[in-house]
């Protein structure tokens, strides 16, 4: 239990804006890094960002210079870092005409890498990398040091990975980042080695930063909190190269509902950032994203609804208002009452037992041709279901067949029942609901002998508000001995919405 107490602080530095942005296909414009970056600091309160790599491009200049100047005049200058590499003095001298005051340094951080890449003695390197902390600091940088390939150096040449920290303990480092570069590693060797590493270096402040090859980044992050890492690195929805980086707000939840840690995340913005970021990234958020993904929060069982309705029976301490959002209850083929209740009263709607019925009817209806029907659809189901419900229906369509092949003229099958007598008819048209009209008119005026409405508009549009394609309604107007009038029908298909309609309109004639 003092463990848990000592860790109970957890530093959080997010690397969208660098790490992130090596995501394939991925590159911010200028004034989108500066967003980013005070919705980092400002909005959602991380601990520091990481902004950059130096010496990338004259755009990445112009970034980085206009985050450090609004960073200075709002006082969070320190926490914005960039990366450099040991390469003498130019990291240094960018960083400095960009207007930053820390270096996150890269070094290597296995022995393969210093030999196989610098073609260097560990010595060697070292000296290099000491000669760039010593200037950093005569410029009253603060200096941060990645371990490149740590996990790998961990696991292949700890004496490597000791001699680097043996050297630079007394350099002023203000912190070691260790990197699981290659994503490699699993949680029970990030405690392990972690914890080699406080132990021989109880002083060191220790950032974890995980990749998520093996979709362990947010285990491994865990795993290095529980071990004594003091920082954690993030980034929003999960970017980074390859297979990204932990994402935030899935790291956030986690420490705060499963170890009790605390840190100074706002979780009720974390939803506006996660969907800025999509916009400006490109890369779409999967619905089923913890935490920020479209249906995380939504309860498709009617069951549990009903549950939710009980004291909260389906609930877990992801609480929806904690991130900013709201549960919502999905209409489809699995909807029941509950479900249903639910989204009305949201509306302020409140319908009859035999209403509640036909509507939960057409919904599952719906549910069966398409996913969701969304609440901004259902006032729409509502007035579809019940505006004609006075209606006798005297005529009902026993069934139709509509098809179409390219070169020819679509062509209608059409049973309908009028009065108690089946009438049959085959059409062509124009299209497929033309084809559907030429048989309704035949059975009326050839087989009836009746009058027949002429249609005078028709109109196909999503209903307003809507945000899915579950629905279409179409409106017809008609005139029939020298009167007008409308009928309207909501269906997944355009040509189904309109013979429904239609439908409709038969009866309202007889």
């Amino acid at each position: 239990m003092s463990q848990s107490n000592e860790l109970r602080r957890v530093e959080i530095m997010d690397t969208t804006l660098r790490d992130g942005e090596q995501t394939s296909g991925v590159s911010f414009l200028p004034h989108e890094k500066l967003q980013i970056a005070r919705l980092l600091l400002e909005e959602l309160c991380v601990d520091r960002v990481e902004v950059a790599s130096a010496r990338v491009s004259e755009g990445e200049f112009e970034a980085v210079q206009s985050i450090c100047r609004w960073a200075q005049r709002r006082g969070h200058i320190n926490k914005v870092e960039i990366l450099g590499f040991v390469d003498g003095n130019k990291s240094l001298d960018w960083i400095e005409r960009a207007g930053g005051r820390v270096i996150n340094l890269l070094m290597k951080g296995s022995y393969r890498h210093c030999v196989g890449q610098l073609q260097k003695t560990p010595e060697e390197h070292i000296s290099d990398v000491m000669d760039v902390i010593d200037n950093a600091h005569m410029r009253n940088f603060d200096v941060n040091v990645y371990l490149e390939d740590w996990s790998n150096g961990m696991k292949d040449s700890p004496e490597y990975v000791y001699k680097v920290m043996d050297a630079l303990r007394e350099c002023g480092v203000k912190r070691f980042m260790l990197p699981d570069t290659l994503g490699v590693l699993n949680p029970l060797k990030v405690i392990e080695y972690i914890r080699k590493m406080v132990k021989r270096y109880p002083e060191a402040h220790f950032d974890f930063h995980a990749h998520n090859d093996y979709d362990l980044a947010v285990s491994n992050v865990l795993g290095a909190v529980l071990s004594g890492a003091k920082g954690l690195h993030t980034a929003i929805n999960g970017l980074g190269e390859r297979a990204g980086n932990a994402p935030l707000a899935s790291v956030q939840a986690i420490l705060k509902d499963h170890f009790n840690a605390h840190t100074s995340v706002d979780e009720s913005k974390l939803n506006e950032v996660s969907h800025l970021v999509e916009s400006y990234s490109g890369i779409a958020i999967p619905p089923n994203k913890p935490i920020v993904g479209s249906s995380v929060f939504t309860q498709v069982a009617g069951v549990h609804a009903d549950g939710d309705n009980k004291n909260g029976l389906y609930q877990n301490a992801l609480l929806p208002e904690r991130f900013g959002r709201k549960r919502e209850y999905a209409l489809g083929k699995a909807s029941g009452k509950a479900n249903i209740r639910k989204n009305l009263e949201e509306l302020g709607l409140d319908l009859s037992e035999e209403a509640m019925k036909k509507v939960t009817a057409r919904i599952i209806e719906l549910g069966d041709k398409k996913e969701l029907v969304t609440q901004e659809d259902l006032p729409y189901i509502v007035n579809d279901v019940l505006k004609h419900a006075n209606i006798e229906e005297k005529v009902k369509l026993k069934s139709y067949m509509v098809s179409t092949a390219y070169g020819l003229k679509p062509v209608a099958s059409v049973q309908l029942d009028v009065n108690g007598q089946i009438y049959e008819e085959t059409a062509t048209g124009d299209g497929q609901y033309d084809a559907f009209m030429r048989c309704i008119r035949h059975i009326y005026k050839q087989k009836l002998g009746r009058t027949f409405p002429w249609l005078a508009n028709y109109n196909v549009s999503i209903p307003p508000g809507g945000r899915t394609d579950a629905l279409v309604q179409t409106t017809i107007e008609w005139e029939h001995e020298g009167k007008s009038f409308r009928t309207h029908a909501l269906d997944a298909d355009q040509t189904e919405a309109a013979i429904k309609a239609t439908i409709k309109m038969l009866n309202i004639i007889e």
